[in-house]
């Protein structure tokens, strides 16, 4: 039986003031929640009895069987699945996202959650390690954000810094996505270094922008077709990858 203090507890973890306080974490639905078991501490584990039955081992702090009204009572979900799960947040070291050998994302104020839990899931597709966020972007932790990594938080780990102070303690190359910027496809590229994607309306920064040293830009087709103004940042963050990926093959 699920108690209302569970409920209560449960529901609070929608506001990151809470998520904070008490470090942690909801992920919702079967297939998401078992991805996510064997890599991060559940505090609390909500099932039905039928995916149950489907899995091996189960080591929560505290399991409770539940039937659906349950799980709907403490879900943010329109349509909950079988399972839900409160996990710890992970420890992250900052130090490890050296851009020096390795290739970062950087996020400048991404205020979506769903562009964030995609850009998640593309970085864990690209066998990108590490994404620095600054303090304003929206909490990787949040419920909508969760659901949209589809368990990749699992091998991404997610730093939230002052950007600026980052990026200035960081070797060039420092690229990022600009209007105005050289054409991506034409542009020398290096398999280590920062690309810094910015904010859904704003861009990125203009504090930000003068420690850019390499400017690109996504070319539309044909160049002398009028179209849209910009591209979704997470549907930017993809194509970008994808083509600093690509010239690694």
């Amino acid at each position: 039986m699920l108690s209302k203090s569970k409920v209560k507890y449960i529901r609070s973890l929608n506001i990151k003031k809470f998520r904070n306080q008490y470090n942690a974490f909801v992920a919702e639905g079967n297939k998401l929640v078992a991805d996510m078991l064997p890599f991060f501490k559940c505090e609390l584990l909500i099932a039905k009895p039928s995916w149950m039955a489907t899995q091996g081992d189960l080591n929560p702090e505290e399991l409770i069987v539940a039937e659906e009204d349950d799980i709907q009572k403490a879900s943010f979900l329109k349509t909950p699945q079988d399972v839900l799960a409160v996990f710890k947040r992970p420890a992250v070291n900052i130090e490890e996202a050296d851009a020096s050998h390795q290739f970062i994302l950087a996020l400048d104020g991404i205020q979506d959650p769903g562009n964030l839990g995609t850009i998640v899931r593309l970085a864990d597709w690209y066998g990108i390690e590490h994404i620095v966020c600054s303090i304003d972007t929206v909490d990787v932790f949040s419920p909508k954000a969760i659901q949209a990594t589809m368990g990749a938080l699992a091998r991404v780990k997610v730093h939230y810094v002052p950007l600026e102070e980052y990026l200035k303690k960081q070797e060039p190359p420092l690229y990022g996505t600009f209007l105005n910027g050289e054409n991506i496809y034409h542009k020398t590229l290096t398999p280590y270094g920062v690309v810094v994607m910015g904010n859904e309306g704003n861009g990125i920064r203009p504090q930000i922008e003068k420690l850019i040293t390499e400017k690109l830009f996504i070319p539309n087709y044909p160049l002398d077709r009028k179209t849209s103004e910009s591209l979704n940042v997470a549907i930017a963050t993809a194509i970008t990858c994808a083509e600093f990926r690509r010239r690694m093959l």
